[in-house]
């Protein structure tokens, strides 16, 4: 899949995805790329159009499928009168991609949803993004300015932005106040995960399932997840970063027979329905409109009911920021410094007044919490990745983009149920 996704349009690039449905992991990735290295001169025949239009293996898959995405969808609707009459209004931005049609009419259509007013000016595919400067509803303000405007103008409390290849979802809500909230990809994690769990819970009393049931998100993401599972008693994991590791790990735990509930990253991407393995903003667009619905049922605002997450599960600060870097030397440097922070090949044992209690290096693949001092998460020496636990609970990792020049920070303070008061800040 050829895509600029929530990148500057001048950075195409392209997905590949294996049999199995997720991103291609090693060794497929190697392999690929060795057959590139191995084929750099075009085959004279690739050029010839009639050696593919006259193949028995050409066909167009594209309306079996959509058709069938959309009926695996209904499946995840959970009350489609609560859609056919709210009065909550919605709008929805595609930021110049191709989620307009999927958001608009199949997938509020799917839920019995009346189709949110669309932003005009971003509501069709341009390469260009003219609008935007970085078409990333996760930059927040800037990409939501035209859909802020457009809210205001039709009295809609929710906004639903999907990035140009519409894998990823930003929300943004009307407050009391009148401010627009827009919710981190970890706080809309929350809200998703456990709307996920507890509509799956009304349909599944049998507390034997949830021994088979599971959540996942990426190392870098929240741990609230984690901490709804600890309470509820289903499994979750936490992977490498990026849903080709979430989408292939769902895949052999659904082989295995179990039950993969939701997996999610904090860069607002977030598989709600397993028979896509990987992040998709159309279903998570059209399940976030029924999660608002239905809490507007109760007098409730997705704000208000996560902050109600939080008091049942515990607080889960987060934040996360990155620093633009295009100089590769100026980056191994700083993170051999971190390796080698007394001259001894030994990490910093504090950070300010804060004591550092673990070190996790998933370039190195050291990991001081394990008896062997490996690292269970696989490693890779081609990216740059710590992570520092403190004495305090809190959680700091500095890792390398994979797709773009920045050197990229994450951070979280969590506090037990019921004790917010205890949360130290850095």
């Amino acid at each position: 899949m050829i895509t600029a996704s929530h990148n500057p349009k001048e950075d195409n690039g392209y997905k590949v995805y294996w049999e199995n449905g997720a991103q291609i992991i090693s060794p497929h990735d190697q392999e690929i790329s060795q057959a590139i290295e191995d084929n750099l001169e075009p085959w004279p025949q690739a050029w010839n159009d009639s050696v593919i239009n006259g193949s028995p293996l050409l066909h167009d898959p594209s309306a079996s499928i959509n058709k069938d995405y959309f009926e695996d969808l209904k499946k995840y609707c959970f009350h489609r009168s609560v859609n056919r009459e709210t009065k909550l209004k919605f709008v929805h931005t595609a930021v110049h991609g191709v989620g307009h049609n999927f958001v608009q009419s199949s997938a509020f259509r799917a839920f019995d949803f009346v189709p949110p007013a669309a932003v005009p000016e971003q509501k069709d595919p341009d390469p260009e993004f003219p609008t935007v400067k970085y078409p990333n509803p996760e930059e927040g303000e800037g990409v939501l300015t035209l859909s802020f405007a457009l809210a205001d103008k039709t009295k809609a409390k929710i906004i639903l932005a999907n990035d140009p290849d519409a894998d990823r979802l930003a929300v943004a809500e009307k407050q009391d106040s009148g401010e627009w909230r827009v919710f981190s990809g970890n706080e809309l994690g929350a809200l998703l995960g456990w709307w996920l769990f507890t509509s799956w819970k009304e349909k599944n009393q049998d507390p034997s399932a949830l021994k088979d049931t599971y959540m996942l998100s990426s190392t870098v993401s929240s741990k609230i997840l984690r901490a709804i599972a600890l309470k509820e008693g289903f499994h979750f994991e936490e992977t490498l970063t990026g849903f080709k590791w979430m989408g292939n790990r769902a895949k052999q735990l659904i082989d295995q027979g179990k039950n993969v509930l939701f997996a999610f990253e904090e860069a607002i991407g977030y598989m709600c329905c397993p028979f896509v393995l990987d992040k998709d903003g159309v279903s998570a667009a059209v399940i976030s409109a029924e999660l608002a619905s239905f809490l507007a049922t109760k007098n409730l605002s997705l704000s208000q009911q996560l902050k109600a997450i939080y008091v049942e599960y515990g607080y889960h600060i987060t934040k996360a920021s990155y620093f633009i870097c295009y100089d590769q030397d100026t980056i191994k440097k700083l993170f051999e410094n971190l390796r080698n922070y007394d001259g001894k090949n030994n990490y910093p044992k504090t950070c300010g007044r804060f004591e550092i209690s673990g070190v996790r290096d998933l370039t190195t693949g050291y990991d001081d919490s394990q008896p062997d001092k490996k690292a269970v998460l696989p490693t890779s020496k081609s990216s740059q990745m710590i992570t520092f636990t403190f004495a305090n609970g809190g959680v700091a990792t500095m890792r390398t983009s994979g797709t773009e020049p920045k050197i990229k920070y994450y951070s979280e303070l969590c506090a037990p149920p019921g004790n917010s008061n205890k949360i130290s800040f850095f």
